[in-house]
């Protein structure tokens, strides 16, 4: 897969994500589909690095669907834990 199809991949692992984890992030809609893309490069790593799980050659590949799900979910968690909820502190 090339780079634009990464992106679009993360683009709707992020939307999956923010659907899994409903509620305000402090970054809002622009900062959650920037983790969406990162989680899924993230993700896509993790898996080919760690489960010994190539990166698919195609869009279609459940599990790097899956994999780029749960990278946006855990770095959406971690960024949720780092920064908050900002817009309750006013």
């Amino acid at each position: 897969m090339g780079i634009i199809s990464w992106i679009i991949l993360g683009l709707l692992a992020g939307t999956i994500a923010k659907i899994l984890l409903p509620g305000r992030d402090p970054g809002g809609i622009v900062g959650t589909i920037l983790i969406g893309i990162v989680g899924a490069f993230v993700g896509g790593w993790g898996a080919s690095h760690f489960f010994n799980h190539p990166v698919a050659k195609h869009f279609y590949d459940g599990a790097t669907w899956i994999s780029a799900i749960a990278g946006a979910l855990v770095l959406l968690i971690i960024y949720r834990l780092l920064f908050g909820n900002s817009r309750s502190r006013r």
